[in-house]
This record gives C-alpha cells, sequence and structure tokens, in this order.
C-alpha cells in the first residue's frame, strides 16, 4: 500500500480548513461591523435632534439652564466617543439628561401641546426604537462572533490570525437594569 499521498491529503484537508474557518470569521467580523454601523447612524440621528428638542423646550422653561448645559455636554461627549464602551456610557448619560428633559416638558401644559416638542417627541420615540433594533442585532452579531472565536479549534486559528472578541454594546448596567427592590413599612418586604 502505497503511503505517499497520506501526508498531501491530511495537508489539504487542513489547508481546506483553515481557508473555511477564517472565511467564517471574516463573514462574521464583518456582520459586526455593519451592525456598528447601523447604531451608529441612529445615534448621530438622534444626537443631531438633541439640539432641536432643547430649543423647544429652552422657549418654555428657560429657569433650566443646568440641565440644557448637562444635555448640550453630554451630546458633545456621545459624538467624541470612540470605541463601544465609550459609545456606551456617552449615550447612557445622554439618555439620563433626556429623560429629565422629558421630566420637565411635564411640567409645561403648553410646550406638551406645542406641535414641533410633540413631533420632535415622536421622532426620539422613533429613534429609541431604532436604536433597540439596531443594538439587538449588532449584540447578535458580536455574539456569533465571540463564540466562534472561543469555540475550539477555532480559537486556534482565530488567534493565530489576529481575531479578537467584540465588546457588546449595553445602554443599561447590569445593576441598573435589576428589577427594584419594594418593601412596605412595617410589613414583610
Amino acid at each position: 500500500m502505497n503511503m505517499g499521498w497520506v501526508v498531501p491529503a491530511i495537508a489539504v484537508v487542513i489547508a481546506v480548513y483553515l481557508i473555511v474557518v477564517f472565511n467564517r470569521l471574516v463573514r462574521q467580523r464583518n456582520v459586526v461591523r455593519e451592525g456598528w454601523s447601523g447604531i451608529d447612524v441612529q445615534l448621530k440621528r438622534r444626537t443631531d435632534l438633541v439640539p432641536n428638542l432643547v430649543e423647544t423646550v429652552k422657549g418654555y422653561a428657560s429657569h433650566e439652564r443646568s440641565l440644557f448645559e448637562e444635555i448640550t455636554s453630554r451630546r458633545a461627549a456621545s459624538v467624541a466617543a470612540s470605541d463601544v464602551g465609550a459609545q456606551g456610557n456617552a449615550e447612557r448619560a445622554l439618555s439620563g439628561s433626556l429623560g429629565k428633559l422629558m421630566a420637565v416638558a411635564e411640567d409645561y401644559p403648553d410646550l406638551k401641546a406645542n406641535q414641533n416638542f410633540l413631533e420632535l417627541q415622536k421622532e426620539l420615540s422613533e429613534i429609541e426604537d431604532h436604536i433597540q433594533m439596531a443594538r439587538r442585532y449588532y449584540n447578535g452579531a458580536v455574539r456569533n462572533l465571540n463564540i466562534s472565536i472561543q469555540s475550539f479549534p477555532d480559537v486556534i486559528v482565530a488567534r493565530m490570525l489576529g481575531f479578537h472578541e467584540e465588546p457588546f454594546f449595553e445602554l443599561e448596567r447590569r445593576s441598573e437594569a435589576a428589577a427594584p427592590q419594594v418593601g412596605f413599612p412595617g410589613g414583610r418586604a
């Protein structure tokens, strides 16, 4: 029996395996990049909307100057964020400030009835929905890539070729997302 063909056959199988793994990792990395692009577009839409929203509320609630400065500062931080983690922190802060702005708007019945404000509020709500959808898509793509990169034997190929895990985009800290504790005075918790 001639064993001269076994070594080249094994080499071909290994080469084909490496090519398949490499192509799958490249495809998954590109899906992650596409997912981040979708989030980035929605975040830019939201940061572009913020000045209009602030200006509309300013006309009614001019004494809320510190809140307007806070929102402007947090919007700038969001625009300047350079990576997924920094963007998540900046977006959490901006979302909190926008929540305060909406709470302030509740105190002004004329503002709540203002057509421009209502349109901006509706658009902001739609953008938030789009951000959530884009975030789910991105995080799903990251999950798939990270599983591939962390699974044996693909982990060997991934490390050898310079692939690395990508971070999830989280807008809520785990401790903030936990269910609130409710207690009743004088009763059982």
